[in-house]
């Protein structure tokens, strides 16, 4: 399998519902995210996936919650905004996006350099 990714980053304030600690609070993070994409075949020049098709589908999607209160935006207003709750809604969001004989492999959702969750299927 052939395998791509992008990275990409944006900022949202969030708190923590149900949480015992610091991060029940209303604090921000500059969001580190990264796609991993998988085909088992190339188009006629060689390319698994464009990447810059990639970073335009996964910015479509986390352009909702650049500069937001994510607590507030569907679906994060019913949803624990956590990294792995972030994940998997990317995932699924990206899922749709691409072509039949492109999945998605993984994303990796950062609130650092040091504090990363992924998701899968």
């Amino acid at each position: 399998m052939y395998k791509i990714s992008v990275t990409t980053k944006f900022a949202a304030a969030h708190r923590l519902r149900d949480y015992e600690g610091p991060c029940e609070n209303l604090h921000g993070h500059n969001w580190i995210v990264k796609a991993i994409i998988g085909t088992e075949q190339l188009d006629d020049i060689g390319i698994a996936y464009d990447f810059k098709k990639l970073k335009n589908h996964l910015n479509e999607i986390i352009e909702q919650f650049d500069h937001q209160f994510l607590n507030e935006v569907d679906p994060f207003d019913k949803l624990n905004p956590t990294s792995e709750n972030i994940a998997r809604f990317i995932f699924k969001s990206l899922s749709i996006k691409l072509p039949a004989h492109i999945s998605v492999v993984s994303i990796e959702v950062g609130e650092s350099e040091k504090y990363k969750a992924s998701y899968e299927e």
